[in-house]
């Protein structure tokens, strides 16, 4: 059976995906938007399963290699919809659209709802305004290994379109939470999760504390940080030293450098505590 086809930029179905841009909409209908092949394919690595995919041959990089993608949403049940040139830009939110965009369920969990490892990696974003911030932020967290982002008194939520962009689609595949400052400190006390938080106004330095144990990277708004109520419950306070002129870092960047810290210090401590491997009696002469 052929996909649908839709040429009209004027089909209702498509003046309901732009709904979807706007947050009210996503919360009520419990979906958002994946745009790109790149996003909705590592996506699918994580195990979304979308309710519609809509592609555009015209306008995809390599409709030949691409067209997998259509394959296998078409396997998983997903229903698939093929749109014309015209059509698909007329839904499309980013410049230069590769021809995919998908409607898939929210990512919604509280901290209820989460499990972290023993010795877990977390990171703690507190009322972080730009989804361009958080999804950088997630995009660190899954190249780190993190075990979870917790989004504390979140800003945007975890469906904004600019945000899943942002992150190439790893909101889906690194585990992620909302819930209020206080839900989250409480988690990670009742798990034993230290809290490093950054702020200007500390002398110890981000590499002076031991990252090896159970902790939390805390990183706050664009504007104004974390709040005192973060900081009174941190563990330790660091800073990133800074020699330009420039007094703070983009906040992404803040939670990259002390993340991928908290990493370094973690796999050397694994080095050190594995045994030397046995000696091969063929080698000794």
């Amino acid at each position: 059976m052929e996909d649908l086809l839709i040429t009209s930029p004027a089909n209702p179905r498509l003046k309901a995906l732009a709904g979807l841009r706007r947050r009210r909409v996503r919360e009520a209908e419990g979906r958002t938007l994946i745009e790109g092949f790149e996003e909705l394919d590592l996506a699918l690595e994580a195990g979304v399963v979308p309710r519609v995919v809509f592609y555009c041959p015209e306008l995809m990089h390599d409709a030949a290699a691409q067209s997998r993608v259509v394959d296998q949403v078409r396997a998983r049940g997903s229903e698939v919809v093929r749109l014309a040139r015209a059509a698909f830009q007329k839904v499309a939110y980013r410049e230069g659209p590769d021809g995919f965009l998908a409607v898939v369920d929210t990512v919604t969990r509280d901290c209820s709802g989460l499990q972290v490892p023993d010795r877990a990696l977390v990171l703690f974003c507190e009322a972080v305004e730009k989804p361009g911030n958080l999804g950088a932020m997630l995009r660190t967290a899954d190249a780190a290994g993190v075990d979870a982002v917790l989004a504390a008194d979140p800003v945007t939520d975890w469906g904004n379109p600019n945000l899943v962009r942002a992150s190439k689609g790893t909101v889906f595949s690194v585990p992620v939470v909302s819930d209020t400052t206080e839900a989250a400190l409480e988690f990670l006390v009742e798990h034993g999760i230290a809290l490093v938080a950054a702020t200007p106004d500390t002398d110890v330095e981000y590499t002076d504390i031991d990252y090896t144990g159970p902790v939390a990277v805390a990183v706050g708004a664009e504007k104004t940080g974390l709040t005192d109520r973060v900081l009174e419950a941190a563990t330790h306070r660091v800073r990133i030293p800074m020699v330009g002129r420039a007094n703070s870092l983009n906040v992404s960047t803040s939670a990259a450098i002390i993340t991928y810290e908290a990493v370094r210090q973690r796999r050397r401590a694994e080095s050190l505590s594995s045994p030397a491997p046995a000696a091969d009696l063929r080698d000794i002469t």
